[in-house]
């Protein structure tokens, strides 16, 4: 479960731009798509779901949960076990293979490593043939695919994807739209995906409009 309320952020910069955000309120395994221009503020808006920003004002819950209460490092643990983000651009270990960047994630969350549920995600993704491979030897499509297994890996509670279709072509969005939302079912969590992809609209019921 996901909620927030009040969420308030302002960057400090030149001229402070302050963003005022929606109520957001998900019931276990209902997933979202948040839409919007360009500058609008969708992802500051998973910036602050996910912990990386703190708002000016209001706060988010996950699982009941205050995030805005926990300390610097609970937050830390907090976020590698419950929450799993899907950058636009990816973020890897790049002197690791992409079965090794999986395995350290797994670390990461302290839950219970599971060999058949990585296996599967990796040939799901189509990743068997690269899985030993250095990220700096993978194409644009097969990083993008694995920064969605990485964050979904570890059975989060929340899935917070940025753009996670926008290197892929018809027939992999496809796929990965219905892995996300099987996965987000398989682990009862809420999907949350920002896009400015026209291909994923029908994916979703819910729509939150900035």
């Amino acid at each position: 479960m996901i909620r927030t309320t009040s969420l308030r952020f302002t960057y400090q910069n030149t001229r402070a731009h302050t963003f005022d955000f929606p109520d957001i309120d998900l019931s276990p395994e209902q997933n979202a798509l948040i839409l919007g221009p360009s500058g609008i503020g969708k992802t500051t808006l998973l910036h602050l779901m996910a912990g990386l920003l703190t708002p000016k004002k209001g706060n988010v819950f996950i699982d009941n949960t205050c995030i805005q209460k926990l300390t610097r490092s609970q937050l830390d643990n907090f976020r590698g076990e419950h929450i799993g983000l899907i950058f636009q651009r990816a973020y890897f270990i790049k002197s690791l293979t992409l079965l090794e960047n999986l395995r350290m994630r797994e670390k990461l969350s302290k839950k219970t490593t599971d060999p058949l549920r990585r296996k599967r995600l990796i040939e799901q993704l189509e990743l068997t043939e690269v899985r030993n491979k250095k990220v700096h030897e993978l194409s644009e499509g097969q990083r993008q695919r694995l920064s969605v297994a990485l964050g979904i890996i570890h059975k989060p509670t929340v899935i917070l994807a940025d753009e996670p279709t926008s290197n892929l072509d018809d027939e992999r969005c496809a796929r990965v739209i219905s892995l996300l939302k099987k996965e987000a079912q398989i682990c009862k969590s809420n999907l949350v995906m920002i896009t400015h992809d026209q291909r994923v609209k029908s994916h979703f019921q819910k729509h939150i409009i900035l």
